[in-house]
């Protein structure tokens, strides 16, 4: 699923314009995304949570020359589900 269907499955179901739905999408992107860059998590009840996962140091290899590298602590985003998320799946989704 893409942000395009998204956007309609949204419009249909509230019978909001698309564009305003567009809107509403980009803009709690940006607010997830800014809050992040910011240092803060989000946490959407029900559904989960926008966390920051520290890495960290280790040594990598360029296996192209051969060397070792050493790749620096670092800072990613991740999403954490809700527990009530991760039990819909199991149970609705059948295993390939």
């Amino acid at each position: 699923m893409t942000k395009a269907d998204i956007v309609s499955k949204i419009s249909e179901k509230l019978g909001i314009e698309k564009g305003d739905v567009q809107a509403t999408v980009e803009s709690f992107m940006d607010e997830v995304k800014n809050s992040l860059e910011s240092g803060d998590n989000v946490y959407l009840r029900g559904f989960g949570s926008f966390i920051i996962k520290k890495r960290a140091e280790k040594t990598g290899r360029n296996i192209s020359k051969n060397t070792t590298i050493k790749i620096p602590a670092h800072n990613i985003p991740a999403f954490k589900p809700a527990k009530v998320f991760v039990d819909g799946v199991k149970t609705n989704v059948a295993v390939k």
